[in-house]
């Protein structure tokens, strides 16, 4: 990071002291003034303005004073002693004084005006931007022959579409996903205007389906020779701006400049094989559609579902009314709301039918142990006898024994020179397969690349070079690998 981004912004204290109301209500006359082509001011023309109000109806002269020296130790107004009025030595001595809003606050002001206007700028998702980005773009493949204003005024026209498309879509996005949104999607008057609302998000899909693609095939075919060309005479123009601030960099400019670039273009194309904002947009976008619907669908459902128990209640009401007395009154009461205060034994155990409606006489009985609450209570043990098993354990190594002579009998047909080379392996089965890499995974894996095999035969594992590759061919696949060869110890 620039250490400027350490160090304390001065200018931003006024916005925070004790004396805010006044701090603020200065430099906001001062930034009117600014945009009205009228730099320097004295307290007194401020001190007028001020007492204009019925905040400052008690404020004074010397509190107005204070508060412009407390602004120009903050640095938001830069003092210029103005002696052109002097008549006299006291007059001199007394410091009339201009003030002029510096430049950080003039940004600071217009980050304040646009916070309090936050909320009644809304965002909105219009395709016309993309459209416009669209157009811009295919100009480039022709404004790297024009001077290199021309070209600057393109770029500034393209940042700041751009710009306001990222912005848009991020304050949109961010609204309709807000608590506020979610709240008002729940709402029977959201009915009044949803079809609209879908409406208009379908027409920007449309937008960003049909310019996206335009415009990823343009970045996909640009030519780089004619990008270079373009961004350079950017910047050589920002280069020719007579510049006051001698702390301006160039190469903070020009990774200024290929980054804003590089961030249009990552913005439809993606990068690192990551989707592109284009492609996250339209999803999210779509799945706004399906919340709307589902909603929608939600407030319709419960709107009926409350008009049918209606109807439901006013017959229940009548069918309580016809009873004769309070005992079927009770047995009415009982089948539609239920037994009140009922006591339900729960137990794991499974039942002969899934049927709702079969009763507990009709199911059979479950028993259930119950075991003593005492701690010398203990468990009857079963004595079961020793079961003589070596019958079963001559037969498993007999078997294991008939298996490693076979496999041994089918490597052998393998071994070439007391080796086995994977680059000439015929047609192999699985189970061959198998036993040569699990050989080849034990040598490879030791520090000294030996090991063993089940039978107890030494082996080495090398390439036969570095290069070298083979495939494998199998009865269930091939698959390609290192020359490897399995070579085994001379006498075993």
């Amino acid at each position: 990071m620039d250490k400027r981004v350490f160090k304390k912004i001065m200018e931003t204290s006024y916005l925070t002291a004790e004396n805010a109301w006044r701090y603020r209500a200065i430099v906001r006359f001062f930034y009117k003034q600014y945009e009205k082509m009228k730099y320097w001011m004295y307290k007194e023309e401020v001190f007028e303005e001020l007492n204009k109000y019925e905040e400052f109806k008690e404020y004074t002269i010397d509190q107005c004073k204070s508060d412009l020296e407390s602004l120009a130790n903050w640095k938001n107004l830069i003092p210029i002693q103005d002696t052109s009025k002097a008549s006299t030595i006291e007059e001199f001595k007394n410091k009339q004084f201009r003030y002029k809003l510096s430049d950080y606050s003039v940004e600071i002001e217009r980050m304040t005006i646009k916070l309090e206007n936050l909320k009644i700028e809304t965002a909105s998702l219009e395709p016309t931007l993309l459209e416009r980005i669209r157009i811009e773009l295919e100009k480039i493949n022709k404004i790297y022959k024009e001077d290199k204003a021309v070209v600057r005024t393109w770029w500034d026209g393209l940042n700041e579409d751009f710009k306001r498309l990222n912005n848009n879509y991020q304050d949109c996005i961010s609204d309709l996903y807000g608590i506020k949104a979610e709240e008002m999607m729940k709402t029977q008057e959201f009915l009044l205007f949803k079809d609209r609302f879908i409406e208009y998000l379908r027409n920007f899909i449309k937008g960003l389906q049909h310019e996206s693609l335009a415009i990823e095939a343009i970045l996909k075919e640009l030519d780089k020779e004619k990008e270079v060309k373009v961004f350079n005479k950017v910047l050589e123009y920002e280069k020719s701006i007579p510049r006051l601030d001698m702390d301006f960099n160039i190469k903070d400019l020009e990774e200024n400049i290929w980054g804003s670039w590089n961030n249009i273009k990552n913005w439809f194309l993606g990068s690192n094989n990551r989707e592109s904002e284009a492609e996250k947009l339209f999803d999210i976008t779509n799945e706004i559609i399906r919340k709307i619907t589902r909603y929608a669908y939600q407030i319709v459902e419960m709107k009926n579902s409350r008009a049918n128990r209606k109807e439901e209640y006013r017959k229940l009401c009548e069918l309580f009314l016809e009873c004769e007395d309070i005992r079927e009154a009770h047995k009415l009461s009982a089948l539609s709301f239920g037994i009140f205060n009922m006591k339900h034994l729960r137990r794991d155990m499974i039942r002969e039918t899934e049927s709702i409606n079969s009763g507990v006489y009709e199911e059979k009985a479950h028993e259930v142990i119950i075991k003593p609450r005492v701690r010398t209570y203990r468990e009857k043990m079963d004595k079961t006898p020793m079961i003589d098993n070596s019958e079963k354990k001559e037969k498993m190594l007999l078997d294991i024994i008939k298996k490693r002579e076979e496999e041994e009998s089918v490597m052998k047909k393998y071994i070439e020179d007391n080796s086995i080379y994977f680059s000439k392996l015929p047609i192999i089965q699985g189970h061959v397969r198998a036993t040569l890499l699990k050989w080849l995974s034990k040598g490879i894996n030791s520090p000294n690349k030996r090991s063993k095999t089940e039978d107890g035969r030494s082996f080495r594992v090398y390439r036969e070079t570095k290069e070298k590759v083979c495939v494998l061919n199998c009865e269930d696949g091939n698959f390609q690998m290192p020359a490897y060869v399995i070579e085994f110890e001379t006498g075993e």
